[in-house]
C-alpha cells in the first residue's frame, strides 16, 4: 500500500497525465522538476503506480521500494521549494539490477541462498546516483549470479519481454530494460559481462551502453585486475544514457582500471542534431560461420543505408577472429567456478541447474588454459586498437535474431529462421562478447523489428576510453533511425 499524499502544498507542481509522466524521458523531468512544473512526489509516486500495475505481468522486479521511495520524493520536492541547489538527478526515480548492492534494501543476487540478504553499503555507482538526487525505486530481476543470457532464476521464475510475453526479455539484465521499455523508472543500472546489458537492451527496444572498462568503476567484482564485466545504464534514449553515465564516472579506489580516468560531463558536452561525415565506420553482419536471420539482416543494411546518408564513410570489415565465445567461456566460467564452486558444493539442490552446468564446463580448465584464453583476450585488444587507429567505429547486430522464447533452455538449441543451432550464446549473442573482453565502448540501439513485431537492436562500438564521442555518433544515428513505435503498447 503506497502512503497518502497530501496535494495541498503541491500547487507549484502541476499535476501531468499518469501516461505523459511515466513515458517522458529523464531529461525531460529534470527540466520540469528544475522548473518547478512537476514534483518528484508526483513523479514517484505515478512511477510506483506503473511498477505495481506493470509487475503482476512482465515480473521485472524482486523489490520495491515503496515507503522508502516516496520518503526521498517528499525530501527531494522540499529541497526544490526551498531553491536549494540540485543534483543531476534530483527527484528522477532510477532502479538497480539485483545483483549490485543497495544499502539498507534488500539484494538477493537473483539467488534463493540470499533471499534474505540486506547490504550495509551501496556499491560506489548507486551511491553516485544517489548524491546525484536520483531516488531508487525498486530492485530488478537478474538470472542467479547474473550468469545467463535469459532473466530467469529460482527465486523468482521467469521476467517476460515488454513485448510479448511468450518472449524473454533477454538477460542477464532482463527486468532493467523490461521495466525501462514498460514506461515504469526511466533509468536503471545493469551489468554487462557478456552483453548482459546489451542482449536485454537489444530485446525489449530500450539503450544499452557498455562503457569503457575504468569509465564507471566496478567496486564488487572480485578479480579487479581481470575484470571484464561493467555496472551499466540501460535508458529509452541516447540522451538519458548520457546524463546517467555523467552521474556514475570518475576514479574510485575500489577499482584499478578507473584510476587515472577523470569524470566527464557525457550529458552536458552532448551536441543535437549533427552528422557523421568524415567518421570511418567497420562493419559486419556476422562473424565468421555464424548465423543471422533475414530480419536482422535487412534492418542491418536498412541502419548502414542510415549511416550512408549521414556522409559516414563505410568499409566491410572480416568476421574472421571475432568468434570469441570459447575464449569468453574459459575466463568467465572459471570465474564463476572459483566464487561459486563452494556454494555449490553445500547448496547444489537450490541453486540454478544452468549455473550448476556452466560451473561444470570449467572443472577441468587448467591454470596454462585460462592462461592461453588471457594471451588470446591481449590479442583480441590489439586487433581491435589496430581496426580502430584507422577508423572511428565498429558496427554490428547486436543479436543474430530477435528474443528467444520465455523457457528457452541456456544449453538446448536456439532457432534462427527454421534453422537450428547446437548454441545459444555463440550463435545468438556473438558480437557482444568481444568488447567485454577488450574494455571498448559498446552500445545497443533499437533499430526496428522484425516479421514477428519484436525489436531488432544495433550496435555502435567506439575507440577505448572514447566515450563521449560514441555517445554523440549514436545520439546522432539515433535522431536519423530511431523507430516510431519506441515503447510497446501494453495492455494494463
Amino acid at each position: 500500500m503506497l502512503p497518502r499524499i497530501n496535494h495541498l502544498r503541491m500547487k507549484k507542481f502541476p499535476r501531468l497525465p499518469k501516461s505523459e509522466i511515466c513515458e517522458l524521458s529523464a531529461v525531460a523531468l529534470r527540466t520540469l522538476v528544475a522548473q518547478r512544473k512537476l514534483s518528484p512526489v508526483e513523479i514517484t509516486l505515478e512511477v510506483l503506480r506503473r511498477a505495481d500495475a506493470v509487475q503482476p505481468h512482465l515480473n521485472c522486479f524482486i523489490t520495491l521500494c515503496h515507503e522508502q521511495a516516496m520518503a526521498q520524493a517528499r525530501e527531494a520536492e522540499s529541497a526544490v521549494m526551498r531553491g536549494e541547489p540540485l543534483g543531476l538527478l534530483h527527484g528522477l526515480p532510477f532502479t538497480v539490477k539485483d545483483i549490485v548492492d543497495t544499502a539498507n534494501v534488500r539484494t538477493t543476487y537473483g539467488s534463493l541462498l540470499h533471499r534474505d540478504h540486506v547490504p550495509a553499503q551501496d556499491a560506489v555507482a548507486v551511491a553516485r546516483m544517489r548524491q546525484a538526487g536520483a531516488i531508487l525505486i525498486g530492485k530488478t530481476t537478474t538470472s542467479e549470479f547474473g550468469a545467463k543470457c535469459l532473466t530467469d532464476a529460482p527465486l523468482f521464475g521467469s521476467t517476460r519481454n515488454a513485448w510479448d510475453a511468450t518472449r524473454t526479455s533477454g538477460g542477464s539484465s532482463g527486468g532493467a530494460a523490461a521495466s525501462i521499455a514498460a514506461g515504469i523508472a526511466p533509468l536503471a543500472i545493469a551489468t554487462d559481462g557478456g552483453g548482459s546489458t546489451r542482449i536485454p537492451a537489444a530485446c525489449n527496444a530500450v539503450v544499452g551502453l557498455k562503457q569503457s572498462l575504468g569509465v564507471v568503476p566496478h567496486s564488487q567484482v572480485q578479480d579487479a585486475f581481470g575484470n571484464y564485466t561493467y555496472v551499466t545504464p540501460t535508458t529509452r534514449n541516447v540522451a538519458d544514457t548520457a546524463l546517467m553515465l555523467q552521474a556514475m564516472t570518475g576514479a574510485h579506489g575500489s577499482d584499478p582500471w578507473s584510476l587515472g580516468v577523470p569524470a566527464q560531463r557525457y550529458f552536458d558536452a552532448l551536441q543535437p542534431g549533427g552528422d557523421l561525415r568524415g567518421k570511418r565506420i567497420l562493419y559486419c553482419a556476422t562473424p565468421a560461420g555464424r548465423p543471422i536471420s533475414v530480419d536482422v539482416a535487412a534492418a542491418f543494411e536498412a541502419a548502414l543505408a542510415t549511416l550512408r546518408s549521414m556522409g559516414a564513410q563505410l568499409e566491410q570489415m572480416p568476421g574472421e577472429g571475432y568468434d570469441v565465445e570459447p575464449v569468453w567461456r574459459v575466463i568467465n566460467h572459471t570465474s564463476w567456478r572459483g566464487r561459486f564452486a563452494p556454494l555449490a558444493a553445500a547448496h547444489a539442490d537450490q541453486l540454478s541447474p544452468s549455473l550448476l552446468q556452466q560451473l561444470a564446463l570449467a572443472e577441468h580448465v587448467d591454470g596454462v588454459a585460462f592462461q592461453q584464453a588471457m594471451f588470446a583476450r591481449t590479442a583480441l585488444f590489439r586487433k581491435v586498437q589496430a581496426q580502430l587507429e584507422s577508423h572511428d567505429f565498429i558496427f554490428t547486430p547486436t543479436l543474430s535474431r530477435t528474443a528467444l522464447p520465455i523457457d528457452q533452455d541456456l544449453f538446448g538449441r536456439i532457432e534462427i529462421d527454421g534453422e537450428t543451432y547446437a548454441e545459444v550464446r555463440a550463435n545468438w549473442f556473438p558480437w557482444t562478447m568481444p568488447f567485454n573482453l577488450t574494455g571498448h565502448p559498446a552500445i545497443s540501439l533499437p533499430c526496428g523489428a522484425g516479421r514477428d513485431g519484436l525489436p531488432i537492436g544495433m550496435q555502435l562500438v567506439g575507440r577505448f576510453r572514447e566515450d563521449q564521442q560514441l555517445l554523440q555518433a549514436a545520439s546522432f544515428f539515433e535522431a536519423a533511425h530511431r523507430p516510431a513505435n519506441a515503447l510497446p503498447t501494453l495492455a494494463f
